[in-house]
């Protein structure tokens, strides 16, 4: 895979936790390298409890904090909450707009989301129905990336806001069928082991993320590493004509 400078990421996830347990290791990786990112959470978490005694006000503040202490424990300090609601998440023009907002004012060489063609995962012990959140948020996510972002008549408004068009690079998916690049975090496992355990509302104790070290230790064995993480990438640069302005 080429690769061209990376200096800032955009994390595009329906839930908070969704970011640490797809990427907490990769993240790790860049912000040790010194590469700015961002997180985007699309949904405000709020169907993340079956507590009948839950206060929906108040499980939405208690998953903010998580997400912000998460973030803090892999470098992260800029996290954005759109605060869509959690459960019932749609693709909408209206959520493609924000997406695309936040692209141009991070201007991110990579953007990181969840693969939206993923709807089963069958592996080895851990079989799961994709949540259609995830899916949602990453369709939309997705065509943020291309076309809305890059091209000036998409969501003219943006251009009252002073936005202009910026096109994105790479595109990186987890919870991805399709991986093409795997990433050794071995280093940095226990930090994203303690950015999953941030979340304490979803992720109670060490055992409830089990499925993580089983989950990662299995990647790893594919390139021979304690721990990694897999994506699904694909670069789309792009070289301005010379005297373009």
């Amino acid at each position: 895979m080429s690769q061209r400078p990376v200096s800032r990421v955009l994390i595009v996830a329906a839930h908070p936790d969704d970011i640490e347990i797809g990427a907490g290791g990769a993240i790790a990786n860049w912000t040790d390298e010194g590469i700015q990112v961002t997180f985007a959470l699309v949904t405000d978490g709020s169907s993340g409890s079956n507590d009948p005694n839950m206060d929906t006000r108040e499980l939405i503040e208690i998953r903010k904090r998580e997400q912000q202490e998460a973030a803090a424990c892999l470098g992260v300090t800029d996290v954005r909450f759109l605060g869509y609601p959690d459960g019932v998440l749609e693709p909408t023009i209206a959520l493609r707009r924000d997406l695309t907002r936040i692209i141009r004012e991070v201007k991110p060489d990579r953007v990181v989301i969840t693969d939206p063609t993923t709807v089963l995962v069958v592996e080895e012990n851990f079989h799961y129905i994709n949540h259609p959140d995830h899916r949602a948020a990453a369709e939309a996510a997705l065509y943020a990336v291309f076309p809305s972002a890059e091209s000036r008549p998409i969501f003219r408004e943006l251009l009252d806001e002073g936005l202009e068009p910026f096109h994105v690079n790479e595109l990186w998916m987890m919870l991805t069928n399709h991986p093409n690049v795997v990433v050794d975090t071995s280093q940095q496992h226990e930090r994203k082991r303690t950015s999953i355990l941030c979340h304490h509302s979803q992720l109670p104790g060490p055992e409830a993320i089990q499925f993580v070290d089983q989950f990662d230790t299995m990647v790893g064995q594919r390139i021979g590493a304690a721990y990694a993480e897999e994506f699904r990438v694909m670069t789309f640069f792009y070289d301005p004509p010379p005297n373009s302005e």
